[in-house]
Order: structure tokens, then sequence, then C-alpha cells
């Protein structure tokens, strides 16, 4: 429960020093590195795992 105030309290410090805009795009550009390293991440485990597969016939 300690948590929730501290988190409460960095929102509200990055609402008052950031504006809404400025805020959306650092979110928005947060969500596409992380779906870019997903993406990266799945395509290197199918390829480890179909190449781990002909391996072993």
């Amino acid at each position: 429960m300690k948590k929730l105030p501290i988190t409460a309290a960095l929102l509200g410090l990055m609402t008052l020093s950031l504006g809404s805009c400025q805020v959306a795009g650092e979110i928005f550009k947060t969500g596409i590195w992380l779906g870019v390293v997903l993406v990266i991440l799945v395509i290197f485990l199918i390829f480890y795992f179909l190449n781990k597969g002909k391996g072993n016939t």
C-alpha cells in the first residue's frame, strides 16, 4: 500500500512538469520501442525453435 502514494506523487510531478501532449508522446515512444523489442524477440524464438527441431531429426 505504501507504493501507491509514491506512484501518485510521481504521476502528479510528471503532470505538472510536462505538458499533456509531451506525456502522451513519451508514452507512445516507449510503447513503440517495447513493441519492436517484443517482435524481434518473438522472431528470434521462432527461428530458434525451428532450427532446434531440424537439428534433432
